[in-house]
């Protein structure tokens, strides 16, 4: 969860991502981010994340993206 925060932290510094939990929802990433945030998480975790699980409920919050890569990681 560590690497992900910090690729988190570097796509947008001025975000606390250990209390927001409506990253989409609040419009606080916009599309940019998420691409820049999927193609760091794709090259860090070995993983490629499918455009169908682009979805707002997996990147409203930092639990809910590491839950995704997770997922992705016990495949």
């Amino acid at each position: 969860m560590e690497k992900l925060l910090k690729i988190l932290r570097e796509t947008r510094p001025d975000v606390n991502f250990d209390k927001e939990d409506k990253l989409i929802d609040n419009a606080v990433l916009d599309s940019f981010d998420i691409i820049t945030i999927v193609g760091e998480i794709n090259d860090t975790y070995d993983i490629y994340i499918n455009a169908g699980d682009l979805q707002p409920e997996n990147f409203n919050s930092a639990a809910a993206i590491w839950q995704l890569i997770e997922g992705y990681k016990g495949k």
